[in-house]
């Protein structure tokens, strides 16, 4: 697929006349790729037996429209320990569900699909994650000591070397705030992270104020997908910045099995989580 885009250049002569060019530029597209979106997360307190996989396909960057949904797939997770499979329907529209999934901690999983006669795989662990202890709030921590900001505390395991993914969503806001954290200099401490909103009115930020709501979830993570939030994080902060790295595509865990060079993009994860919500005073 191409791409063209119709570039007006006026140039202005000196006897106050103008004329209009019109120039096509061939904006190059890659390919269209197979995207997996496969976060089956246990939330701690339940059952994990209900699990949502979403199969989409990349559109080009200048797209305004939605992801195409993906239907028609075979989509299945076994669990390489006991060897249980868990397949995934079609629900019609991009999404794959199942009310059976089964999480046992340290047991490998992997997720099996195929589509349009090629298979597609990828491995995970599934790892526990530690309860948070509490979430306050305060001024006086962040850039602004005037700013009101959430805390969140959790204890990590001693001697375990551990990841987490830490994701805080303002009910205000359309994209959330993303933290990826290793044990390295927390190991075996109660640790705490504070998500601060600085007020900035050409990005049309606010403060937060009293009433305003975060919803707040904790996340193991295993060190591949620490890894994939890093690039991924560090992308998404440093679009805009012509002095940040040139941003390339993000190739996760999954990998295809008939033909290499058609690389999906996404991730599959098994993870544990607790989720919580906020309320400013």
């Amino acid at each position: 697929m191409k791409l063209y885009y119709k570039i007006l250049i006026s140039t202005f002569l000196a006897v106050n006349t103008s004329c209009t060019d019109v120039v096509e530029v061939d904006v190059p597209e890659g390919p269209i790729r197979l995207t997996i979106e496969a976060s089956l997360d246990w939330e701690k307190g339940t059952a994990g037996n209900e699990q949502t996989i979403l199969l989409s396909t990349s559109t080009p960057f200048f797209d305004s429209q939605a992801k195409p949904s993906v239907t028609g797939a075979s989509v299945q997770v076994t669990n390489n320990s006991s060897g249980a499979v868990f397949n995934f329907e079609d629900q019609g529209n991009g999404q794959y569900t199942t009310s059976s999934f089964v999480p046992v901690f340290g047991n490998s999983y992997s997720l099996e699909v195929v589509y349009q006669n090629e298979r597609y795989t990828a491995t995970e662990t599934l790892l526990p994650v530690t309860d948070i202890s509490s979430i306050t709030q305060s001024r006086e921590d962040g850039d602004d000591d005037e700013a009101l900001e959430v805390n969140v505390s959790f204890q990590d395991p001693a001697d375990i070397e551990n990841y987490y993914f830490l994701r805080f969503q303002s009910r205000n806001d359309l994209l959330p705030e993303l933290f990826y954290i290793k044990d390295e200099f927390i190991d075996g401490n109660e640790a705490t992270f504070l998500y601060e909103k600085t007020e900035d009115e050409e990005d049309n930020i606010e403060e937060f104020q009293p009433g305003d709501v975060v919803d707040i979830i904790l996340l193991s993570a295993s060190e591949d997908y620490y890894n994939y939030l890093q690039l991924l994080i560090e992308q998404f902060e440093g679009a805009g910045d012509p002095f940040s790295a040139t941003p390339v595509a993000l190739v996760g865990n999954c990998i295809n099995i008939d033909n290499p060079d058609n690389v999906p993009y996404g991730y599959f994860r098994v993870t544990e989580k607790v989720e919580s919500t906020y309320t400013f005073e």
